[in-house]
Formats: structure tokens, sequence, C-alpha cells
């Protein structure tokens, strides 16, 4: 299986310039581990799920290698380049650096073409996660240097956690980043998808799509209160509750009985999981 171009919208050299680097596709079997690599455990369901999301989008960010002999070491890329092996890619978008580049000369030249080039949401997104996976930048970090707010930042990002298969819908124009933004808070991805399909079918708007996700969400799981036994939740805890969700880019719950209460901080992986553990402790 050839890399899908689709993925990469107006190519690598819309992403980093070839003045100062050489792009292209290289052989996915042609790439050496990076013996530098610190991390050496990856979430096999997450990689799953980037998997799933190449076979459906393809590649949406190139992988950084630098040539050695008829080979290349990997410089940055190590889940993109692994997901796509488990994808069955044959070659993998990439961009060849010499031996003297700095990291930093990288991390520069994706953020200017960020802020230059019209990218599709997905395109955005892959080079959100770029800038965090493989040069370590936070949200708050990545909202200042490409000129949006942090709040974005995470929106976008959050598209990265939907199904391929909705990724898809957005790839390809029948969903807009806004349907992407409401379905992203469904934890259903069976219920996520089926509502995805019928609103890319049925044209529905994002406000069709955001009632149909607060239908969803309300719901309920456990045995029904009766008005009586049902606490009013104060609006500062709610407010709270939305600014964590946008500073740790993922879903948390306060529950507070004006005595004692908890916060339940969701994640997608352990990848997740080690995002926001640095966001407490960098």
């Amino acid at each position: 299986m050839a890399a899908r171009k689709s993925g990469l919208g107006r190519g690598l050299d819309a992403l980093i310039p070839v003045d100062r680097s050489t792009s292209g596709v290289v052989p996915v079997d042609a790439v050496d581990p990076n013996p530098q690599q610190p991390r050496n455990r990856f979430d096999e369901e997450a990689l799953e799920g980037l998997a799933a999301s190449i076979r459906e989008v393809g590649v949406l960010q190139p992988i950084v290698v630098r040539p050695e002999g008829e080979r290349y070491v990997l410089v940055a890329g190590e889940r993109r380049l692994r997901a796509s092996r488990m994808a069955g890619l044959d070659e993998i978008p990439a961009v060849i650096r010499g031996t003297g580049d700095a990291t930093t000369s990288l991390t520069e030249a994706l953020i200017e073409n960020v802020q230059r080039e019209d990218l599709s949401p997905l395109e955005e997104a892959g080079a959100f996660r770029q800038l965090m996976e493989d040069f370590g930048l936070r949200h708050d970090d990545i909202a200042a240097r490409v000129g949006k707010s942090r709040t974005t930042v995470t929106n976008v990002l959050r598209l990265l956690q939907l199904p391929a298969s909705v990724q898809g819908l957005i790839d390809r124009g029948d969903l807009s980043t806004g349907h992407g933004k409401a379905l992203a808070s469904l934890e259903d991805e069976a219920y996520c998808a089926h509502i995805a399909d019928k609103a890319a079918e049925e044209g529905w708007s994002v406000r069709a799509v955001e009632e149909a996700v607060r239908a969803r969400s309300d719901e309920p799981s456990e045995p029904v209160v009766t008005p009586r036994q049902a606490r009013v939740r104060p609006a500062a805890i709610i407010e709270l509750e939305e600014r964590l969700r946008d500073q740790l880019g993922t879903k948390v719950r306060i529950d507070f009985n004006g005595d004692k209460g908890k916060m339940v901080i969701g994640f997608s992986s352990l990848d997740d999981l080690e995002r926001i553990y640095r966001k407490f402790y960098g």
C-alpha cells in the first residue's frame, strides 16, 4: 500500500520549505529507529487508533529522518512510523534533514508554515500534534507561537481523537470542523460514527449535531433521580470544569457536596495520560 497523498493536502513543501530540507517519501522498511529515542513503550491501543486514521486519511504530517548510507535514521515521528507499519504502508512521507541541521530549525519551519498556509483542519491538527510529540511543545506554547488561542489549539487537536471514519468525513469535506468539535465530546465511538454518518448523509447543521450529542449525554446511565433528590451544581464548579477541560484538553468532572468532593480526569490512552501528567509536572 503506497502512502496516501491526500492526507498531506498541498504536499510536504507546503509544510516545511524545500530550501531548508528535502521532502518526499521513503520506504518504511528503510527507516531505522533513533537510538536516542527516550521512549521505549508505546500504547498499542493508541497506535491501532492512529493506524486506522492513517488508513482513512493518510499520514497527516511527515516523519523526519536523516540519511545514513543507503538507509535513514529516524529523527522525529516514532508513533507515525510505527502506526504506518501497522497500517500496511510501504512508503511514508518524510522530511530528509542533513546531519548538521538543528531540530530547532525544524520547529520554526513547521510553525512558520502553520501560520502561513491554508491547511485543512486535520492537517493543522496533525501539525499541532507533531509540535507536541516531536518537539515537546504544550498547548499554551503552540498557541503563542502560531498566534491562536489555547482553546482553539485544544479544540483542533480534539479532532484527532475522533474515530477514523469520522476523520475521513471531515477530510473529504462532508463534515466541518464545527461538526467534529461537537462529536469529539462523545465517549461512545460507535454512536459517534453513527451520528456522523447521519449528519453527513442528511446534511445536518452543527447545531443539530450538538443537540444529538447533548441528548445522548443527558441519557441517564444510573437510576433516575427525582427532582427533590437532584442537586443543583454550582455555576462556579461548572465554569471550573470548563477551564480545566480547555487547559488539559480532555474531559473533567467535578463532584462537590459542600464538604468534600472529587475530580475525575479522562484520558484516552497511556500516551494521553503521560501528556496530562506533564501538564501538572512539566
